[in-house]
């Protein structure tokens, strides 16, 4: 049975399986040219429209009217106050979505119903383009529909062009999942001509598919090991950490299958391909490195290289933009946005601290150690360790309860991001004495 249902696990999986034609119809009639610009606006409007009423029902109006404000502000709004605006409107409406389903689960002690997870996963990739769009639009590189400066470079945004930005905030191949794609370069991708308009690699889809399948395969050999195993209020020291790790490891093969599925879906539409791409456009990129992520002794190349176009537009949204402590704000920033349960919080921000003792440590290691022996073993150490952290900081992440929370501070797992924060504090002092 398990077997069986191997690609029917994750209702999100569901729905992109789904839509995948739609994005290969949508390809063929862009290469073969029988669809005006505005068409396709439209097709991919309207996709997305009728997948977010499949995948959410009822609660895909809270995508819609989102999208329908952010419309409106950007309408509105001149270039100046236009992020300012729609940071806040998007943050607080997010926010408040969030606090309902907190309501249902922690006051009501009751399960919220999948559509409304699906609906919020979709509202947090909204808020990402919402807010791409809005600091294109204060940076210059796309025109404001209240005026401005136009120079060659730009892309404009007039009220009676409001059908590409619709289209942008909704376009069914990123709805539910996939790399943040920049306005820019969604509109040029859709205004290509054919001659331009890359062909679909076959064995591009093939590839993904066979990582996908391979990762599933793991996936439901991992979880008859972690079912299988005691829980973390019963283990014993290695016991401990052998749960934490194969659990973690769980987590995360789902985290690379998803995103690969997500990305093969961008590829299909026409999305994810350099092809044609035109100087000053956001590269893509896709949000998992598979090797870097599972082989980097380096929790601070782990927190880049993790969803990476998440990881690249917090450092545009946050880090650039903090005066005092960038890593702390950037990470406290990420567990708002992703809802404020206690695990998030305590997550994300012992994954700053990782960050700051990661820096430190590997600055001085790198001045300390010149023997190559040495440093072999300091890199398969730091390795686990690494891994050992970041499945710490995963696990309270995704128990997001502060039960879980409670359990697993108590366990043997608190050793290993204990001693990341002794460190620092030597080092941190060591640094003042140098001083």
């Amino acid at each position: 049975m398990d077997w069986l249902q191997l690609f029917f696990l994750h209702p999100i999986s569901l729905y992109q399986g789904a839509a995948f034609p739609f994005a290969l119809l949508f390809n063929y009639l862009c290469i073969m040219d029988s669809f005006s610009t505005r068409a396709r606006y439209l097709f991919l409007l309207a996709g997305g429209g009728v997948l977010a009423l499949a995948a959410m029902g009822p609660y895909a109006l809270l995508i819609f009217i989102s999208a329908l404000c952010a419309v409106a502000l950007v309408s509105l709004s001149g270039p100046q106050e236009v992020h300012r605006l729609t940071f806040s409107f998007q943050m607080g409406w997010q926010t408040l979505c969030h606090l309902g389903l907190h309501y249902t689960e922690y006051y009501l002690q009751e399960p919220a119903p999948v559509r409304f997870y699906i609906a919020l996963s979709s509202l947090m990739l909204l808020t990402q383009r919402v807010t791409s769009l809005s600091l294109d639009i204060r940076e210059g590189k796309v025109e404001a529909a209240s005026g401005g400066t136009r120079n060659r470079s730009s892309l404009s945004v007039c009220p009676s062009e409001t059908l590409p930005f619709a289209s942008y905030l909704l376009f069914f191949p990123a709805l539910l999942g996939g790399p943040l794609c920049s306005f820019q370069r969604f509109r040029a991708c859709v205004e290509r001509s054919s001659s331009l308009h890359p062909c679909l690699s076959l064995w591009a889809l093939t590839r993904r598919g066979l990582q996908i399948v391979g990762l599933e395969c793991l996936q439901v050999a991992l979880r008859r090991v972690v079912s299988a195993g005691a829980g973390l209020d019963d283990c014993q020291q290695l016991e401990c950490i052998y749960i934490m790790w194969s659990t973690a490891g769980l987590f995360k093969l789902t985290y690379y299958s998803h995103w690969i599925l997500d990305d093969a879906l961008l590829h299909a539409a026409g999305f994810g391909s350099e092809t044609g791409q035109r100087s000053g456009e956001e590269g893509y990129i896709p949000d998992v490195d598979l090797w870097t992520l599972e082989t980097t002794h380096r929790i601070s190349v782990f927190a880049r290289q993790w969803n990476r176009s998440t990881a690249r537009w917090l450092r545009r949204l946050i880090f650039r933009n903090s005066q005092r402590w960038p890593v702390l704000q950037t990470f406290a920033f990420s567990a708002w946005w992703h809802g404020l349960h206690p695990g998030q919080v305590f997550g994300f921000l012992c994954w700053s601290v990782m960050v700051e003792a990661d820096y430190l440590i590997h600055t001085f290691a790198n001045l300390s150690i010149s023997f190559w022996p040495l440093r072999l073993l300091y890199r398969a150490f730091t390795w686990a360790h690494t891994q050992l952290i970041i499945a710490y900081i995963m696990l309270a992440v995704e128990g997001r309860s502060l039960s879980f929370l409670s359990r697993l501070c108590c366990s043997y797992n608190s050793i290993f991001p204990g001693v990341y924060c002794v460190l620092l504090f030597l080092l941190v002092k060591r640094k003042q004495k140098c001083n």
